[in-house]
């Protein structure tokens, strides 16, 4: 089955062999606390510096996932309020998470438009400011542009993204933003297990103010913890280790980009030449790079999952409002042109 999945999605076919010499290393079986440990985290962190552009003065920790992400930034960053900009499903979870924790504020927009800066004249430099650079759910993303837009309107401000179907996958200024996070099984191409925060100065400095040591994943915990290369929890040992080794082995990130977004391209080529299937964003400037969301009528988009099944492919669901006329098609650096050239095969006479 070739999983088109926006994640969980393909993983990289080098996994089996990473996997294998994880237990040949013996680092499975190593205390986190121990020196192969140690050396490992290092080593994985400095990959993340270097292969994704993080910006050295940035500290990056290990999390179980992107949804736990969103319990420490409330936890642990928020003072007063956090404003949540968001078009569609997991931006809204994120902001209905939030809010059970701290004081939230959604700032929604429409499918078809970029975020307007002006939407956060009400916020502070107390603020959190919360925004889904990709949206998962329909297939949209926030450029590095609105970013910067989003910065020079509110430079007090701490800036949280989360990049969860785009990091690893496309270029992303870090500069732009004071928090990002993301989990691997999406654009990284691995297994489901780990998450990554990624925090600046600014977003450190804001921690250790509000100095929350209330909870097992608080901020504070965790800075104390990787100045040593440590973790505050067990972590998933073997997820780190392919981490280090898909980074190890992966291009630059620009040469990544530019892959992911000539097959964009092909893929919104490939839609506009179709009699029922379109692209469900029409608006270029705000369609996802990594995940491509396609409509039409129910009954076609029904046959259509089924019979990619009966082919061995697997197609992601429609999500949230728009699920029962869609279904999403992952754009991620694992996949091959060889299974995307199958799948528009499959597809070509809708």
């Amino acid at each position: 089955m070739i999983s088109f999945y926006p994640g969980p999605s393909r993983i990289h076919d080098e996994i089996p062999q990473y996997v294998t010499d994880a237990v040949k290393t013996g680092i499975l079986s190593a205390n986190h606390r121990s020196e192969q440990f140690i050396e490992l985290s290092k080593t994985t962190i400095g990959l993340l510096h270097d292969k994704l552009s993080v910006p050295r003065g940035y500290m990056i920790f290990f999390t179980s996932s992107a949804t736990e992400c969103w319990e420490i930034i409330a936890q642990s960053l928020v003072k007063n309020k956090s404003w949540h900009l968001y078009n569609g499903a997991f931006g809204q979870k994120w902001f209905d998470y939030t809010k059970r924790l701290r004081e939230a504020e959604a700032v929604s927009f429409g499918l078809e438009e970029k975020i307007d800066a002006k939407l956060l004249h009400q916020t502070d430099d107390e603020s959190v400011i919360c925004v889904t650079q990709n949206e998962t759910s329909n297939g949209t993303q926030v450029t590095n542009s609105v970013l910067r837009s989003i910065r020079r309107s509110k430079p007090n401000a701490l800036i949280a993204v989360d990049a969860t179907s785009s990091l690893a996958g496309i270029k992303l200024n870090i500069r732009s933003a004071d928090v990002w996070f993301a989990s691997v099984q999406k654009c990284f191409g691995l297994p489901a297990g780990l998450g990554l925060l990624i925090c600046s100065p600014r977003a450190i400095a804001r921690a250790k103010d509000i100095g929350d040591t209330s909870h097992y994943n608080s901020l504070t915990f965790m800075i104390d913890m990787m100045k040593k290369w440590q973790t505050s929890f067990t972590p998933n040992v073997m997820a780190i280790y392919l981490l280090s080794r898909v980074l190890r082995d992966s291009p630059p990130l620009a040469e990544v980009h530019a892959k992911t977004e000539k097959r964009y391209r092909r893929w919104i080529k490939f839609l506009s030449e179709r009699k029922s299937l379109k692209h469900l964003v029409h608006t270029r400037s705000v369609q996802s790079y990594t995940v491509v969301t396609v409509t039409a009528a129910e009954a076609i988009i029904k046959e259509i999952k089924l019979r990619a099944k009966e082919e061995g492919i697997l197609l992601g669901e429609g999500y949230g409002d728009w699920k029962p006329a869609t279904f999403r098609i992952a754009n991620f650096p694992a996949l091959k042109r060889k299974e995307i050239n199958r799948l528009m095969a499959f597809l070509e006479k809708y």
